[in-house]
């Protein structure tokens, strides 16, 4: 019973510390280790000038940012979540830089 209370407590402490931007999965428990998902959420809504118009809109984004684990001895580890697509983006976009860069430098030597 004790475990479970130390463990209540350390998930108290994460949320107070990681903030109102931040949402908790359900913990999973596999052995001796609990893991807690975490996610970033964004919201935003917006509305048309008009008053006649019913012209109003909500949007929700969110990503998986890591997980942490927090093992039977109370000892808590973050793992944070790979995005391979962002990787990717970023490859494409340095790549596209460095060729209209070599396009500039080749098209004023002429």
């Amino acid at each position: 019973m004790a475990e479970q209370t130390d463990r209540a407590d350390i998930l108290e402490t994460l949320a107070e510390r990681l903030g109102k931007h931040q949402v908790f999965g359900e913990p999973v428990q596999q052995g001796d280790t609990t893991l807690v998902p975490v996610a970033s959420i964004r919201v935003g809504g917006g509305r048309r000038g008009r008053p006649s118009d019913d012209g109003r809109g909500v949007g929700v984004v969110s990503r998986p940012v890591g997980a942490f684990s927090i093992s039977a001895d109370g000892e808590v580890a973050w793992h944070a979540a790979v995005s391979v697509n962002r990787i990717v983006w970023g490859g494409q976009f340095a790549l596209a830089a460095v060729l209209i860069a070599f396009a500039i430098a080749f098209r004023r030597k002429r």
